[in-house]
């Protein structure tokens, strides 16, 4: 069509998976961004991180320290309360 632009989008793709007890991980690359994919039951977290803030892929597992997991475990937990409270006034 006239004045149509076209858009090229760079598909997603799966980078890697990382091995936890007790959240899924998954690693994308999408659009010059990382993904950092951590799913637990029905909740999911999704960090976003521009591909010149790190240098390599490896950085990735470097920002997965146990703080940082800790501290999503908690956010679920804390997701799963809200949703529970927000439920409960229905």
């Amino acid at each position: 069509m006239i004045g149509e632009r076209k858009r090229t989008f760079e598909s997603m793709r799966v980078v890697g998976e990382i091995a936890h007890p007790e959240i899924k991980i998954t690693i994308f690359h999408w659009n010059n961004r990382y993904l950092i994919k951590l799913e637990a039951g029905p909740f999911e977290q999704t960090f976003k991180i521009e591909e010149y803030n790190i240098s390599s892929e490896d950085d990735i597992k470097e920002i997965l320290n146990e703080s940082f997991l800790q501290q999503a475990i908690e956010r679920f937990s804390d997701m799963a309360k809200s949703l529970q409270e927000a439920t409960l006034r229905l």
